[in-house]
């Protein structure tokens, strides 16, 4: 019975041997390979983050907006534009509601269906404000139904009727440059009537004795109040 005993002791003995080694084996191990730094870049499906007016890339799982190009001009469906340096421009489209780039909503690329302000600067159609609407944005001539056109950034932003911007049977003041604004009828600074816009002033119909021509858009005939 001595003996068995001792024989057992010996077994576990020689297991916690075994098991010891085991353990010191394991620790010895390398580590595993570091990951390797992931470099961020201005590139388009590149995200970034936005504090105030600042812009940092990020990965995109803690972005909020997604670089949609690296252009100039962005593309319509830009919400951001952001200034990279060395003369590169960012085009950023949130990756949630609200989007200042879709038709108007105030920001992003001025196009079709956007509210601006008389020296172009986007206002969002909701709001006040805004001098005339966009029906188009083109590189020099305005289509037929443009009441107003401005120039911007070698394009010409086509206005059509809404906001400020006469229509026919309105009335307005005298002309700075090229432009009229509208105003009430009964006012002092009422000067005209919008009694048509025409292609050329032989299309201008009776009673309009003045006519205003705009390079981008058809003239606008007027009959003025002597």
């Amino acid at each position: 019975m001595i003996v068995s005993i001792a024989a057992t002791v010996a077994v576990a003995a020689a297991a916690v041997a075994l098991v010891g080694a085991s353990l010191a084996g394991r620790a010895e191990e390398e580590p595993p390979p570091a990951r390797p730094q992931l470099t961020l870049r201005w590139a388009e499906g590149s995200c970034a983050s936005r504090t105030g007016s600042r812009f940092d890339l990020v990965p995109c799982d803690a972005g909020v907006a997604t670089v949609i190009a690296i252009a100039d001009p962005c593309p319509a469906q830009t919400d951001l534009v952001v200034d990279i340096g060395q003369g590169r421009t960012a085009c950023l489209r949130n990756h949630r509601a609200p989007h200042p780039g879709d038709p108007g909503m105030g920001g992003g690329v001025v196009r079709a269906g956007d509210c601006v302000t008389s020296d172009g600067r986007e206002r969002p159609c909701a709001a006040e404000g805004w001098y005339g609407r966009a029906v188009a944005v083109v590189p020099e001539r305005c289509p037929s139904g443009t009441r107003d056109a401005l120039e911007l950034s070698g394009t010409v932003v086509c206005l059509g009727e809404g906001g400020a911007v006469p229509a026919v049977g309105d009335c307005v003041g005298r002309p700075r440059d090229d432009r009229v604004s509208r105003v009430p009828c009964a006012s002092k600074q009422a000067w005209a009537h919008v009694t048509a816009f025409a292609e050329r002033p032989s299309a201008c119909p009776d009673g309009s004795n003045r006519y205003l021509t705009s390079t981008h858009r058809p003239l606008t005939c007027l009959r003025v109040n002597f």
